[in-house]
């Protein structure tokens, strides 16, 4: 990403991190520009791929979600072709919420959302063991997690 960011920007950032569903004429208010100047700069952040999707949030009980686990991962070899085998069949498995490729002893953290216990014992069974590229699978099942809505601004603004 090449793009300056500056600090209305940053603040246009902040703001729709904590709340998505803010509208154009609020965000331009609190951040002190005109509504079609703001709709310019976040139409513009979406352009360079800075502003992403917007989703909200579900209760998992409400989709029949019982139970959360984190799956390490360890292949049998660390090759390019292997981990993106793997990251892709991972990703395309309905009850992984999340996929990350690690340093360190294991080479996947895979956050996985269940129905209950046996589901968990299954989906490591069919969907991760019986792939021929896993050498060792560790499951840690989550008693509650909290995610925050936001990243931190680590970049100093010059304007």
């Amino acid at each position: 990403m090449q793009i300056e960011l500056d600090r209305i920007d940053y603040d246009i950032l902040d703001r729709l991190q904590n709340n998505a569903r803010i509208t154009n004429k609020e965000l331009a208010a609190a951040v002190g520009l005109a509504p079609s100047s703001c709709l310019s700069r976040v139409q513009r952040l979406r352009a360079e791929g800075i502003l992403g999707e917007s989703h909200a949030r579900v209760a998992p009980e409400a989709l029949g979600i019982g139970l959360q686990a984190l799956v390490a991962v360890r292949l049998r070899q660390h090759s390019r072709q292997q981990v993106k085998a793997f990251w892709k069949h991972a990703l395309g498995l309905p009850e992984v919420l999340a996929v990350f490729h690690l340093s360190g002893a294991q080479d996947f953290l895979v956050h996985v959302a269940v129905r209950d216990a046996a589901h968990l014992r299954d989906l490591a069974l069919d969907a991760f063991t019986a792939r021929s590229e896993v050498a060792h699978l560790e499951t840690s099942v989550l008693f509650d997690h909290a995610v925050k809505p936001a990243f931190p601004n680590l970049r100093k603004t010059t304007t």
